[in-house]
């Protein structure tokens, strides 16, 4: 098992070390999130979620109601989490320009993550831009994952060359 060397942390900071597995649910009302692509608004709430989980940035999980749903069309693909259950995926779609897979959601979530319910989470590389209280989120190294880095989470991350067994 990797054992990371725990970086020093500035105040506000969070190292992804600190997470626990299996992944938490934490409430993140209260700091604003955006998620646009092509010049729209897809998302925009405080009401949303973060699942918190060893060695990755954290998932935010933006409330349906406060996204533009008339944008995400069904992909029919699927992935399963061996915690959260199993997710769905959906296209992003503004005029002629699709992101394919740019988010998914859990319909049905396994017991200790109903919170997550009517929720999405969208892959920061799958979209123009997301910011959380005005900073620009980065995206988790690689493909699978889809945690957003922030000034205020450390890593070393998962998802990059060589951490798949991590």
């Amino acid at each position: 098992m990797y054992s990371p060397q725990r970086p020093e942390l500035k105040p506000g900071q969070e190292s992804v070390w600190d997470y626990p597995r299996p992944p938490r649910v934490d409430p993140y009302t209260g700091h604003h999130i955006i998620v646009r692509f092509e010049g729209i608004t897809i998302a925009d709430t405080t009401r949303s979620v973060r699942i918190l989980e060893t060695s990755h940035p954290p998932g935010i999980y933006i409330p349906a109601r406060d996204v533009a749903v008339e944008y995400l069309q069904p992909s029919g693909h699927h992935t399963v989490c061996e915690y959260k259950g199993r997710a769905s995926y959906v296209h992003l779609q503004v005029g002629e320009r699709t992101s394919s897979n740019a988010a998914w959601f859990y319909p049905a979530p396994n017991p200790g993550y109903e919170e997550i319910t009517d929720h999405y989470s969208f892959y920061p590389q799958a979209i123009d831009e997301a910011t959380i209280d005005g900073e620009v989120v980065g995206a988790q190294e690689g493909h699978f994952y889809g945690g957003w880095v922030t000034q205020a989470v450390v890593g070393p991350f998962k998802g990059s060359p060589g951490t798949m067994e991590w």
